[in-house]
């Protein structure tokens, strides 16, 4: 069972119903000499979901281009028709892999056509989409590269029971109003604390660059931080935290969503608040560079709030009504430690006059290659 949460909360979990304690012996049977799992990780055609499957190497990769390229079935992943279903798989990131542990590897991929094209989506009646939205993110990192532009992403998600409530809430009732449960301590103030620890824990030892973890204000939210990360990183680091949150999720019978308005009424939405600098931001004085890129932002709102979220501002309609700390999708706004702006940037910074400033307008389930290179073509390419 979850700590804190009755066996009654989860019983509907075949995940949790299984016995733990089995496992491990047939994990610590040695593996042959010169073999290694490596579990191959990407987006699938809805650009919001993961997919996995893994492949056994004779070598211990120690770079991307080590790895072989694999197919899979893009009909089984909303990126193909049946009748023309393989879809390819490139290697663009290595992690260590926390569930397997010793030389096996996470590999994210990229995911490609059988004509050498980023992946699409096919939706009924509706055009092809592209949504390897890394192939774009990264030509936009290089031309910016040498403005060294920095990310931190605050990744907000609930934790749902196998009924898709909200874990820990009453059945036929809620919890108390908001107000106790952020940054909270105690057994009626948070659930699921070991799910938490047990995906930061993961991550540091995958190699991703969290930065930390906090409970959040609706019971049954929490959020993480990965950054600060430099280019293109931030995606390939954000999308593989994502993975290891559903994967230890999974193992305690547990769901993780990123939906942006898990409950409707009076309870917060979920983000993705991105910090994002440039060298000059972060230089002598920064805070000029800044207010100019708030100017630019400012003029390109339609076209981020259509980048933040999958759904091309859908999503982001039902959570940023200008209450619970959002500001209202349809107007830009910008100010000094301002959590209802559009834009805030921290009082620290103003301070300092340098530093960064934090879009809060992406949506919990943003895909954080377009967010990012959403501010890089507005703030530094003046696309």
């Amino acid at each position: 069972m979850v700590h804190g949460m009755p066996n009654s909360t989860l019983e509907a979990s075949p995940n949790a119903a299984l016995n733990k304690t089995i496992l491990p012996k047939y994990m610590d049977l040695p593996i042959p000499e010169g073999k290694i799992q490596a579990m191959y990780v990407w987006v699938d055609g809805t650009g919001e979901n993961v997919r996995a499957k893994t492949r056994t190497l004779d070598f211990i990769p120690k770079d991307p281009s080590d790895l072989p390229i694999w197919n899979y079935d893009g009909s089984s992943c909303y990126q193909a028709e049946g009748g023309n279903s393989d879809m390819y798989l490139y290697p663009v990131a290595i992690f260590n892999d926390p569930f397997r542990r010793g030389n096996n590897k996470l590999v994210l991929c990229d995911t490609y056509k059988a004509n050498g094209k980023p992946a699409d989506v096919r939706g009924g009646h509706l055009e092809l989409v592209d949504t390897n939205k890394r192939h774009s993110c990264l030509k936009a990192m290089e031309a910016a590269k040498d403005h060294e532009p920095w990310f931190g992403i605050e990744q907000e998600y609930t934790l749902l029971d196998m009924d898709l409530r909200p874990l820990g809430w009453p059945k036929n009732g809620f919890p108390g109003p908001q107000g106790p449960y952020y940054c909270g301590v105690g057994a009626n103030k948070v659930y699921a604390r070991d799910i938490v620890e047990a995906h930061y824990r993961a991550c540091l030892y995958a190699g991703v660059n969290i930065a930390g973890s906090n409970a959040e204000v609706m019971p049954a939210q929490w959020e993480y931080q990965v950054g600060p990360c430099e280019g293109i990183s931030i995606g390939d680091q954000l999308w593989m935290s994502r993975f290891i949150l559903h994967r230890v999720a999974e193992e305690f019978g547990v769901v993780a969503t990123l939906d942006p308005k898990p409950m409707p009424g009076d309870w917060n939405g979920a983000g993705a608040h991105t910090n994002f600098s440039t060298k000059a931001m972060r230089d002598e004085n920064g805070i000029i560079e800044i207010e100019k890129a708030i100017d630019k932002l400012s003029r390109n709102h339609l076209r981020h709030i259509q980048a933040y979220d999958p759904k091309g501002g859908k999503d982001n309609e039902r959570r940023l009504t200008g209450r619970h700390e959002t500001s209202s999708i349809h107007d830009f706004s910008a100010g000094v430690a301002n959590r209802g702006a559009s834009i805030r940037i921290p009082r620290g910074c103003a301070e300092q006059k340098k530093g960064y400033l934090e879009d809060r307008r992406p949506s919990s389930n943003c895909d954080p290659y377009s967010v990012c290179e959403a501010l890089v073509r507005t703030c530094i390419l003046n696309e």
